[in-house]
């Protein structure tokens, strides 16, 4: 095989050493070899990085195994050409494994070029993935929190939930205050409902007459508490968050005008796939990275079914949120798609594959930075006019009527 890289590491990562194997020769000749261990904090780091310096090493290649990888990437960017690589492309051939003979396979998988880099993003977008990818992980606290608080209420014979479309809305949480002062009666907390809730003060004086014990009230106090925490970190995350997008205004309104996309949605686009789409010199590209492409399993000329890859989870399920957002837009394109879709392929399948179509679609609003352009929902009707009139005349003889098929007169 040809040599590519004349001076090259492999790195070995782990949450406590890194084993780097230094490949040193000109092309047609038998490189040298060194290798040395270093731990991971951080002075180790920058002896590993200046003793890679005085060699003349131009690129470094290692795994991307799970956080590990980030601190000494931190460490060699901007000093090196560095190749974070998928670990399920350079698995090496069976034999003894050891963590000198990893780094010795990365360092010659790199030497010969075959080494395919993974897309990490520019530091700006780095510290906006780690923002909303926290916002994920809060949201998801909340929302566990809440049901926590719904599954006490219902343990003390307090059906609310049952009357009540939002337990925690203005009506609702006064109501959840005075069962925890434990002083009023039903009748009394009913009262305390406003506007269009008070309709329904019959069926809260039922559903409130339940058995709340004191430790309950305890728990409840407590819980409730957590959930106010919760909704300030919220608060602080998306007040940082709108700072950081100040810069990507244009991009968040273009995103925004795609149906099913909000701020969230477009915020973690741009974090995850960036502005610029030169890393990704074509669509299929970012969709098969993404985990939305439709799986291939093809073998003797037979294709079989395959689930859709491995991909970004934080993306692909920010755009099947989006997907379910757009799907009730009765005057989309992605309505009419999805419901043809899913009478074939099932609901899921329709879902994933309308997530698919937004992503395309986003990808050429932020390559060419032009506006979203609506194809409305008659669109499949007018790419293949005869097509669907047979079908419709086909679907009415099923029925048991004979159809006879005359121009209208304008």
């Amino acid at each position: 095989m040809e040599v590519i890289v004349s001076c090259g590491c492999g790195l070995d990562v782990h949450q406590a050493t890194v084993v780097a194997c230094l490949l040193i020769g000109e092309p047609g000749r038998k490189p040298r070899r060194e290798i040395r261990t270093f731990t991971t904090m951080t002075y180790d780091l920058i002896r590993l990085r200046d003793w890679l310096q005085t060699e003349g090493c131009t690129v470094v290649a290692m795994e991307a195994t799970g956080v590990y990888w980030k601190p000494v990437y931190n460490i060699l960017e901007g000093h090196f050409q560095l190749i974070l690589a998928n670990a399920r492309h350079i698995k090496a051939v069976p034999g003894r494994k050891t963590d000198v003979k990893d780094a010795e396979w990365i360092a010659d998988l790199l030497r010969h070029g075959l080494l395919k880099a993974s897309y990490v993003p520019p530091p700006p977008f780095r510290e906006l993935r780690g923002l909303l990818r926290y916002r994920v992980k809060v949201v998801k606290t909340e929302v566990a929190q809440r049901n926590r608080i719904i599954k006490l209420l219902e343990s003390a014979n307090i059906k609310l939930s049952s009357v009540v479309s939002d337990v925690f809305g203005v009506s609702g949480r006064l109501m959840l205050e005075a069962l925890i002062r434990g002083q009023a009666t039903p009748e009394e907390m009913a009262e305390l409902a406003k506007k269009r809730m008070r309709v329904k003060i019959p069926q809260l004086k039922l559903a409130l007459d339940g058995r709340l014990e004191a430790h309950q009230r305890e728990l409840l106090k407590i819980q409730l508490a957590r959930l106010d925490q919760h909704q300030v970190e919220l608060q602080e995350l998306e007040a940082k968050l709108q700072t950081k997008l100040e810069p990507y205004a244009q991009q968040m309104a273009l995103l925004d005008g795609i149906p099913g996309i909000d701020w969230v949605v477009a915020a973690t686009i741009i974090a995850e796939i960036g502005v610029e789409m030169q890393q990704w010199p074509t669509v299929e590209q970012l969709t098969s990275w993404s985990g939305l492409c439709p799986g291939q399993n093809e073998s003797g000329g037979k294709r079989r079914q395959a689930p859709i890859r491995p991909g970004n989870p934080y993306l692909r399920t920010a755009l099947v949120e989006a997907a379910l957002a757009a799907i009730h837009d009765k005057n989309s394109y992605f309505r009419e798609k999805f419901y043809r879709l899913k009478a074939r392929r099932g609901y899921k399948r329709a879902v994933i594959a309308i997530a698919h179509k937004l992503l395309i679609a986003s990808y050429h609003v932020l390559r060419e930075q032009t506006p979203y352009r609506e194809l409305g929902p008659d669109y499949l009707d007018r790419l293949e006019p005869e097509h669907l009139k047979r079908n419709l005349v086909r679907r009415l003889q099923r029925m048991g009527w004979q159809v006879t098929l005359e121009p209208l007169r304008v």
